[in-house]
């Protein structure tokens, strides 16, 4: 991997994308900084302190939350949205076409997502800053709207910096901005370990012991991401005019974690709603009663949690990757799974190895996801946002990153030999 980075500085074209991306997240990280007009930080910042749910997407969004700066919802209304979208073409007929209509249809879609995530954005961070009166120094809507307007504004320009990330520089730019936020709370972390050893809260068994935890969990992200369960996949020969076509045998890659970390983002979402609707009315005896019995940490949220990672790993999957579309393919292109027919008993072998190696990884993002709960009681540090989903993002996205120069580089150095 070093090696491949320092391949990527000799070639000028790699060493552009890598200055232009570097630029954008230097960028991003001075909005973080950025104090929307109109809130006191912090105020808002007990809030975000009071539960870890916040404090994961304080994380994600670089500590652009806490701050309530103009970035404080980061990109997640984006993915939000697309992941909306996704759902929808698999539902909407209309939608549907335009994805099977090829590079017109996708972008046709995209700008939908775009419209849609700025809609999506002005809805969360207008109940955001009502959800936060509190913190707001005049309350009254016209101030609600313009706090909600301008985080709306700063998620809008993550989306269009993200996208320029992917068309000009390197790796999947939306990708590489929550990778940039979450790497960038790992130095206010340490900071925070060694404070609490200094004050006596933790000893040096307790960071022992969740470095060990932290190595374990790498171990096994990068296991899970690059698992697969390959199906042979024979192709007929087939001879048109004087030449003969096919006659190989192949593979299709099933991959343990095909929803990658979209499962946990999408069910934290849903968790955080009647969170937030309970901190709107924390003298209630109702907001007591779901603080007390299915606040985060207890056993009952940490269950509905990892069953709803599992459901929707099981569901994005089959959004994502329809058995049936996969067995017409290769019916289509004259191949065929050894010891099946072709058509719809291909399809039933394809979604019944599909349905068990989802499990696996269903299982292991619900483990992942739940990891600080663990953590907490193995080490007794308080505060760990920084857990295996935030592992699991920083872990994918630098191996998809280093797979993308990789690619560059091999590229380059085969040009001589493909001319």
């Amino acid at each position: 991997m070093l090696e491949s980075l320092r391949n990527a500085l000799k070639v000028s074209e790699l060493k552009t994308k890598l200055l232009y991306t570097l630029g954008m997240i230097f960028i991003f990280r001075l909005g973080a900084q950025v104090p929307v007009p109109g809130v006191i930080p912090e105020r808002f910042a007990e809030l975000v302190n009071s539960g870890m749910i916040f404090g994961f997407f304080n994380i994600v969004s670089g500590g652009a939350l806490i701050n309530f700066s103009i970035f404080a919802m980061g990109i997640m209304p984006y993915i939000n949205a697309s992941i909306i979208m996704q759902l929808l073409t698999s539902v909407i007929p209309q939608l549907e076409r335009l994805a099977k209509e090829g590079e017109e249809g996708r972008k046709k879609i995209t700008e939908y997502t775009r419209y849609f995530t700025v809609l999506l954005a002005f809805i969360q961070g207008l109940g955001m800053v009502i959800g936060v009166r509190g913190a707001v120094e005049n309350p009254g809507p016209l101030t609600y709207i313009m706090v909600a307007v301008t985080i709306t504004a700063g998620t809008t320009f993550l989306m269009w910096m993200g996208e320029q990330i992917t068309e000009r520089g390197i790796g999947n730019g939306i990708s590489l901005l929550i990778f940039a936020g979450i790497v960038s709370r790992v130095p206010s972390g340490a900071v925070r370990l060694f404070e609490y050893l200094n004050a006596g809260t933790i000893n040096i068994l307790s960071i022992l012991g969740l470095v060990v935890i932290g190595a374990l969990v790498i171990a096994g992200v990068v296991a899970i991401q690059e698992g697969q369960r390959r199906i042979p996949v024979q192709y007929a020969k087939r001879v048109v005019g004087r030449r003969i076509y096919g006659g190989q045998t192949t593979h299709l890659p099933l991959r343990v974690n095909q929803a990658g970390v979209i499962p946990i983002i999408f069910a934290s979402s849903l968790l955080m709603f009647p969170e937030t609707i309970a901190h709107w009315f924390a003298n209630s005896s109702a907001s007591a009663f779901y603080v007390k019995y299915f606040g985060w940490g207890s056993a009952t949220h940490t269950l509905i949690y990892a069953l709803l990672i599992i459901g929707f790993t099981y569901f994005y999957t089959a959004v994502i990757m329809n058995p049936a579309d996969v067995a017409d393919n290769i019916k289509k292109y004259g191949g065929f799974i050894p010891g099946l027919r072709p058509g719809r008993p291909t399809a039933e072998y394809i979604n019944r190895i599909m349905s068990r190696v989802t499990l696996a990884g269903a299982i292991f993002l619900a483990l992942i996801a739940i990891l600080p709960n663990f953590v907490l009681l193995a080490t007794r540090i308080p505060n760990i946002y920084f857990g295996g989903t935030a592992l699991l993002i920083v872990v994918g996205v630098a191996l998809d990153t280093m797979k993308q120069v990789e690619s560059h580089l091999l590229m380059r150095s085969y040009q001589g030999f493909i001319k």
